[in-house]
Protein backbone atom coordinates (compact mmCIF):
# COMPACT_ATOMS: atom_id res chain seq x y z
CA UNK A 1 0.00 0.00 0.00
CA UNK A 2 2.97 2.24 0.82
CA UNK A 3 4.49 2.01 -2.48
CA UNK A 4 0.73 2.56 -4.46
CA UNK A 5 0.69 5.82 -2.38
CA UNK A 6 4.62 6.67 -3.73
CA UNK A 7 3.48 6.23 -7.37
CA UNK A 8 0.68 8.35 -7.17
CA UNK A 9 2.04 11.16 -5.63
CA UNK A 10 4.71 10.80 -7.74
CA UNK A 11 2.19 11.05 -10.72
CA UNK A 12 0.10 13.43 -9.44
CA UNK A 13 3.39 15.72 -9.03
CA UNK A 14 4.42 14.84 -12.48
CA UNK A 15 0.86 16.07 -13.95
CA UNK A 16 0.95 19.29 -12.07
CA UNK A 17 4.41 20.02 -12.76
CA UNK A 18 3.63 19.78 -16.71
CA UNK A 19 0.94 21.72 -17.52
CA UNK A 20 -1.77 22.60 -14.58
CA UNK A 21 1.06 25.10 -12.82
CA UNK A 22 1.90 26.84 -16.23
CA UNK A 23 -0.17 29.20 -17.40
CA UNK A 24 -1.99 28.52 -20.67
CA UNK A 25 0.11 30.57 -22.76
CA UNK A 26 3.80 29.49 -21.50
CA UNK A 27 3.15 26.03 -22.02
CA UNK A 28 5.16 24.47 -24.98
CA UNK A 29 2.29 22.44 -27.01
CA UNK A 30 0.30 26.44 -27.17
CA UNK A 31 3.23 27.76 -28.98
CA UNK A 32 3.99 25.17 -31.68
CA UNK A 33 2.50 25.29 -34.82
CA UNK A 34 0.79 22.05 -35.44
CA UNK A 35 0.69 20.90 -38.70
CA UNK A 36 -3.04 18.71 -37.61
CA UNK A 37 -4.38 21.42 -35.90
CA UNK A 38 -4.51 23.69 -38.96
CA UNK A 39 -5.62 20.90 -41.35
CA UNK A 40 -8.41 20.27 -38.83
CA UNK A 41 -9.56 24.17 -38.94
CA UNK A 42 -8.89 24.04 -42.54
CA UNK A 43 -10.94 21.13 -42.83
CA UNK A 44 -14.55 22.94 -40.92
CA UNK A 45 -13.71 26.48 -42.34
CA UNK A 46 -14.32 24.43 -45.41
CA UNK A 47 -17.47 22.18 -44.34
CA UNK A 48 -18.53 25.41 -42.62
CA UNK A 49 -18.64 27.80 -45.64
CA UNK A 50 -20.40 24.57 -48.08
CA UNK A 51 -23.29 24.33 -45.41
CA UNK A 52 -23.57 28.33 -44.88
CA UNK A 53 -22.60 29.84 -48.23
CA UNK A 54 -20.25 32.34 -46.28
CA UNK A 55 -16.83 31.94 -43.77
CA UNK A 56 -16.65 31.92 -40.36
CA UNK A 57 -14.56 35.01 -39.84
CA UNK A 58 -14.75 38.05 -37.40
CA UNK A 59 -15.60 41.04 -38.93
CA UNK A 60 -12.96 43.95 -39.97
CA UNK A 61 -12.85 46.90 -41.39
CA UNK A 62 -10.74 47.56 -44.84
CA UNK A 63 -7.92 49.17 -43.56
CA UNK A 64 -7.14 46.30 -41.42
CA UNK A 65 -3.89 44.34 -43.34
CA UNK A 66 -5.27 41.88 -45.90
CA UNK A 67 -3.19 39.74 -43.59
CA UNK A 68 -5.45 40.35 -40.62
CA UNK A 69 -8.47 41.03 -42.40
CA UNK A 70 -10.16 37.85 -41.88
CA UNK A 71 -9.65 36.47 -38.30
CA UNK A 72 -11.34 32.42 -37.86
CA UNK A 73 -14.46 33.04 -35.59
CA UNK A 74 -14.38 29.87 -33.75
CA UNK A 75 -17.19 30.75 -31.77
CA UNK A 76 -19.08 29.33 -35.44
CA UNK A 77 -17.24 26.39 -35.63
CA UNK A 78 -17.81 25.23 -32.14
CA UNK A 79 -19.07 22.52 -31.31
CA UNK A 80 -20.73 21.94 -34.32
CA UNK A 81 -17.41 22.22 -36.38
CA UNK A 82 -14.60 21.42 -34.50
CA UNK A 83 -14.46 20.48 -30.17
CA UNK A 84 -12.84 23.28 -29.06
CA UNK A 85 -10.09 25.95 -30.45
CA UNK A 86 -7.09 24.59 -31.01
CA UNK A 87 -4.62 24.54 -27.99
CA UNK A 88 -2.16 26.95 -29.62
CA UNK A 89 -4.54 29.45 -30.59
CA UNK A 90 -5.10 32.48 -28.96
CA UNK A 91 -8.71 31.87 -28.05
CA UNK A 92 -7.80 28.55 -26.17
CA UNK A 93 -4.31 30.13 -24.51
CA UNK A 94 -1.70 30.44 -27.00
CA UNK A 95 0.65 32.67 -29.21
CA UNK A 96 -1.06 32.31 -32.40
CA UNK A 97 -3.83 33.99 -34.49
CA UNK A 98 -5.69 32.22 -37.21
CA UNK A 99 -6.67 33.39 -40.23
CA UNK A 100 -8.13 33.20 -44.11
CA UNK A 101 -5.97 34.14 -47.05
CA UNK A 102 -7.15 34.42 -50.59
CA UNK A 103 -10.62 34.59 -49.07
CA UNK A 104 -12.12 35.05 -52.92
CA UNK A 105 -10.80 32.20 -54.53
CA UNK A 106 -9.81 29.17 -52.20
CA UNK A 107 -9.71 30.82 -48.25
CA UNK A 108 -6.27 28.81 -46.55
CA UNK A 109 -5.59 28.74 -43.27
CA UNK A 110 -2.97 30.48 -42.00
CA UNK A 111 -1.16 31.68 -38.32
CA UNK A 112 -0.51 35.04 -37.15
CA UNK A 113 2.64 34.81 -34.44
CA UNK A 114 1.97 37.04 -32.06
CA UNK A 115 5.23 36.59 -29.76
CA UNK A 116 5.47 40.74 -31.62
CA UNK A 117 2.81 42.32 -30.14
CA UNK A 118 4.46 42.66 -26.52
CA UNK A 119 7.39 44.46 -28.22
CA UNK A 120 5.28 46.64 -30.79
CA UNK A 121 3.24 47.65 -27.78
CA UNK A 122 6.51 48.60 -25.90
CA UNK A 123 7.97 50.26 -29.22
CA UNK A 124 4.50 52.39 -29.61
CA UNK A 125 3.95 53.63 -25.72
CA UNK A 126 7.75 55.01 -25.93
CA UNK A 127 6.56 56.62 -29.10
CA UNK A 128 3.32 58.35 -27.54
CA UNK A 129 5.67 59.58 -24.26
CA UNK A 130 8.30 61.03 -26.64
CA UNK A 131 5.85 62.44 -28.88
CA UNK A 132 3.81 63.75 -25.53
CA UNK A 133 7.28 66.09 -24.62
CA UNK A 134 8.20 67.01 -28.69
CA UNK A 135 6.58 67.79 -31.50
CA UNK A 136 7.80 65.49 -33.69
CA UNK A 137 8.17 61.90 -34.21
CA UNK A 138 11.43 60.09 -32.89
CA UNK A 139 12.55 59.05 -36.54
CA UNK A 140 16.03 58.83 -38.51
CA UNK A 141 15.24 58.46 -42.04
CA UNK A 142 13.38 57.68 -44.74
CA UNK A 143 14.11 53.58 -45.16
CA UNK A 144 11.39 52.97 -47.88
CA UNK A 145 8.07 54.46 -49.43
CA UNK A 146 6.36 56.27 -45.96
CA UNK A 147 8.38 54.18 -44.24
CA UNK A 148 10.62 55.33 -41.51
CA UNK A 149 13.13 53.90 -39.01
CA UNK A 150 13.18 55.13 -35.52
CA UNK A 151 15.41 56.77 -33.24
CA UNK A 152 15.83 54.08 -30.51
CA UNK A 153 18.47 56.15 -28.66
CA UNK A 154 15.85 58.91 -28.59
CA UNK A 155 13.80 56.26 -27.06
CA UNK A 156 15.59 55.27 -24.39
CA UNK A 157 16.80 51.93 -26.26
CA UNK A 158 20.26 50.69 -26.09
CA UNK A 159 19.86 48.87 -29.61
CA UNK A 160 17.71 49.14 -32.69
CA UNK A 161 14.82 46.79 -31.48
CA UNK A 162 13.60 43.74 -33.27
CA UNK A 163 11.11 41.34 -33.17
CA UNK A 164 11.15 37.41 -33.62
CA UNK A 165 10.52 36.17 -37.54
CA UNK A 166 7.71 33.50 -37.69
CA UNK A 167 9.06 32.15 -40.72
CA UNK A 168 13.28 31.69 -39.79
CA UNK A 169 14.09 30.71 -35.70
CA UNK A 170 17.47 32.57 -36.38
CA UNK A 171 16.12 35.62 -37.86
CA UNK A 172 15.01 38.99 -36.00
CA UNK A 173 13.37 41.39 -37.81
CA UNK A 174 13.90 45.10 -37.37
CA UNK A 175 11.05 47.27 -36.33
CA UNK A 176 9.87 50.92 -38.56
CA UNK A 177 7.31 53.41 -38.72
CA UNK A 178 5.02 54.88 -41.52
CA UNK A 179 3.98 58.23 -41.82
CA UNK A 180 0.89 58.07 -40.19
CA UNK A 181 2.70 56.37 -36.96
CA UNK A 182 1.88 52.71 -37.93
CA UNK A 183 4.81 50.05 -36.67
CA UNK A 184 5.66 47.81 -39.51
CA UNK A 185 8.09 45.02 -39.60
CA UNK A 186 10.68 44.57 -42.52
CA UNK A 187 10.30 40.97 -43.76
CA UNK A 188 13.09 41.76 -46.15
CA UNK A 189 15.47 39.34 -44.62
CA UNK A 190 13.16 36.37 -44.41
CA UNK A 191 12.02 37.60 -48.41
CA UNK A 192 15.83 37.00 -49.42
CA UNK A 193 16.24 33.84 -47.57
CA UNK A 194 12.92 32.64 -48.92
CA UNK A 195 14.33 33.81 -52.65
CA UNK A 196 17.65 31.74 -52.27
CA UNK A 197 15.46 28.65 -50.87
CA UNK A 198 12.95 28.27 -53.04
CA UNK A 199 13.41 30.99 -55.73
CA UNK A 200 10.78 33.64 -57.67
CA UNK A 201 8.77 30.80 -58.71
CA UNK A 202 5.86 32.44 -60.35
CA UNK A 203 6.85 35.80 -58.81
CA UNK A 204 9.04 38.92 -60.71
CA UNK A 205 10.40 42.16 -60.03
CA UNK A 206 7.54 44.39 -58.93
CA UNK A 207 5.65 41.76 -57.29
CA UNK A 208 4.56 41.82 -53.65
CA UNK A 209 6.85 39.28 -51.89
CA UNK A 210 4.80 39.00 -48.95
CA UNK A 211 3.27 36.49 -51.22
CA UNK A 212 6.12 34.40 -51.43
CA UNK A 213 6.62 34.09 -47.68
CA UNK A 214 2.50 32.82 -47.66
CA UNK A 215 2.92 30.49 -50.24
CA UNK A 216 5.92 28.49 -48.97
CA UNK A 217 5.04 28.87 -44.23
CA UNK A 218 2.07 28.47 -42.32
CA UNK A 219 2.46 31.96 -41.22
CA UNK A 220 1.50 35.46 -42.28
CA UNK A 221 3.81 38.59 -42.18
CA UNK A 222 1.88 40.46 -39.77
CA UNK A 223 1.87 44.05 -38.90
CA UNK A 224 3.89 43.86 -42.52
CA UNK A 225 3.74 46.52 -45.81
CA UNK A 226 4.12 45.70 -49.58
CA UNK A 227 7.93 44.38 -50.62
CA UNK A 228 9.47 43.99 -53.99
CA UNK A 229 12.74 43.11 -55.19
CA UNK A 230 14.21 45.79 -57.56
CA UNK A 231 17.69 45.11 -59.44
CA UNK A 232 18.32 42.58 -56.44
CA UNK A 233 17.79 44.25 -53.27
CA UNK A 234 14.60 43.77 -51.22
CA UNK A 235 12.91 47.18 -50.85
CA UNK A 236 9.56 48.83 -49.32
CA UNK A 237 6.85 48.93 -52.71
CA UNK A 238 5.12 51.82 -53.22
CA UNK A 239 1.50 51.00 -52.41
CA UNK A 240 -0.70 51.17 -55.45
Amino acid sequence: MKQLWTGLTIVLASVLLTGCLFPEGQRAENQVPYEDQLQSVQSAVNQYREDTSVLPIQTRDQETSVFQRYPVNFRTLVPAYLQQAPGNSFENGGTFQYVLTNVEEAPEVKLVDLRSSNKLQDINRRINQYRSQNRYAPIEEAVGPGILSLDYEALHYNEMQTVPSPFHSDHRLPVHMTNSGELVIDYSLDIRHYIDEYGMGEFSEGDDLRWLLVEHAPFVPAHSKPMTVEEGEIIFKTEE
